[in-house]
């Protein structure tokens, strides 16, 4: 809708080089996310098996503008923050954290392969492809406090149009970085342990459409998708039990952001 209006703002339309380099930006923003299923595998003292096909979603929070808009409670809905210098006038290096949540749907039903033999316990067993229901009694596992992924990109900008003052720009890029959630897992009655922590790695690719105005404030909207691998997932106080487990997942965010710095050169040749 926002490119609509501002196809509309004027007629006076001007081809222009944005000259950013040496710039720095910063945004903020909020973000959506949706994952494949995937499976995880779960390890301890006395069990060793694997769930698969396992659903999981993301957990906006409610709208309201005081969550989503006072610096207080920032910290609270799913978002996105990025600092970034521009190398030269296209290409740009960012450092930033993609703050999603992910929750696994309560009372699916999924198959299951290993044993879990503990002193007692109605799910004890092996399992050889059998299907077990994820009721809360046996698992709840979410990376809600989240499934942060602090990373670095390259991000490259191409102009693609612009009327006075108002710059209509791709941009498109490439990330890794380390997964450092905290995550809430209650697995048969273990305490949990909801301590942040290096849990692995992931990597992404993104496209983004940004409105550049006054070549200082910029709302973009960004696209991205990626994978996900963690090796090390604590499911309790105890050292010997972790969980495994890759996802894939797309993600939609908009930010809000600011250009700064450098020298404040723009060519501009009307038509």
């Amino acid at each position: 809708m926002i490119w609509f209006l501002l196809l509309g703002v004027s007629t006076h339309v001007y081809s222009q080089t944005l000259h950013r380099q040496g710039k720095f930006y910063i945004y903020w923003g909020w973000n959506r996310a949706g994952y494949l299923d995937t499976d995880i595998k779960f390890t301890g003292e006395k069990y060793n098996f694997t769930l698969s096909d396992v659903e999981a979603k993301d957990k906006p929070t409610p709208k309201s503008f005081q969550t989503y808009f006072n610096p207080k409670y920032f910290t609270i809905p799913q978002y996105n923050y990025r600092i970034g210098y521009y190398l030269n006038d296209k290409y740009q290096l960012s450092i930033g954290m993609d703050h999603m949540k992910y929750v696994v749907t309560q009372n699916q039903e999924v198959g299951i392969d290993g044993y879990i033999l503990k002193e007692e316990g109605v799910y004890n067993g092996v399992y050889d492809r059998n299907k077990i229901v994820l009721s809360e009694d046996f698992l709840k596992f979410e990376h809600t406090d989240g499934l942060n992924y602090a990373n670095v990109e390259i991000r490259r900008d191409d102009h693609l149009w612009g009327i006075k003052n108002v710059a209509l720009n791709l941009t498109t890029g490439i990330g890794a970085g380390m997964m450092i959630p905290r995550s809430d897992v209650t697995l048969m009655t273990k305490p949990r342990n909801d301590a942040f922590h290096v849990a692995g790695y992931g990597t992404g690719i993104l496209v983004g459409l940004q409105a550049l105005f006054f070549n200082h404030f910029f709302i973009q909207s960004e696209l991205k998708f990626g994978y996900i691998r963690m090796m090390d997932i604590r499911t309790s106080p105890y050292k010997e039990d972790k969980a495994k487990q890759s996802i894939r997942y797309g993600q939609m965010a908009v930010v809000f952001g600011y250009l700064f710095g450098g020298k404040s050169i723009k060519n501009q040749d009307e038509k």
